[in-house]
């Protein structure tokens, strides 16, 4: 019984899953800003072409 507690108390996979959850979705929102940032610019571009060539 106190050894199963004493290999729970000293196994740090979880942390480990934590850690690189967190990793993950940080990386997944820098992705989405960047996406949203990127499509707002070819928006205004393409809008200015159209513009441009009286569309």
């Amino acid at each position: 019984m106190f050894n199963t507690i004493k290999n729970f108390a000293n196994d740090e996979s979880g942390a480990t899953l934590v850690e690189y959850s967190i990793l993950i979705a940080l990386v997944a929102a820098a992705t989405i800003t960047a996406i949203g940032n990127v499509a707002g610019i070819i928006e205004t571009r393409w809008e200015t072409l159209e513009t441009d060539l009286g569309g």
